[in-house]
């Protein structure tokens, strides 16, 4: 099994900035990618941005210029530095990993267990 424990998140005012940390553990052999998703309420669950192993980030338009995905591969974590935050950033954040599991060297795909980022106007 793989676990991805989140940390990061809360309350900030628009302007502000937030950054998340996810770190993955477990049964891995090897991270594909990680990512982080979110989801609004009454929306369905969107990309915010992706880090391949060795590929190139990439990011919702929405974010783009303003958020950061960066990544530890020693560590298996990634992060997600949210600058000039906006009260349409407002959502649950999920962070995302594609997996090589150490038994059997399959793939398989991981969610975190979300948090809350609030971005007051």
């Amino acid at each position: 099994q793989v676990q991805l424990v989140q940390s990061g998140g809360g309350l900030v005012q628009a302007g502000g900035s937030l950054r998340l940390t996810c770190a993955a553990s477990g049964n891995i052999f090897s991270i594909i990618a990680m990512g982080w998703y979110r989801q609004a309420p009454g929306q369905q669950r969107e990309l915010v941005a992706t880090i391949p192993s060795g590929g190139m980030t990439n990011y919702a338009d929405s974010v783009k210029g303003r958020f950061t995905i960066s990544r530890d591969g020693a560590k298996n974590t990634v992060y997600l530095q949210m600058n000039s935050l906006k009260p349409e950033d407002t959502a649950v954040y999920y962070c995302n990993a594609d997996v090589i599991t150490r038994s059997g060297l399959s793939r398989s795909n991981y969610w975190g267990q979300g948090t809350q980022v609030t971005v007051s106007s």
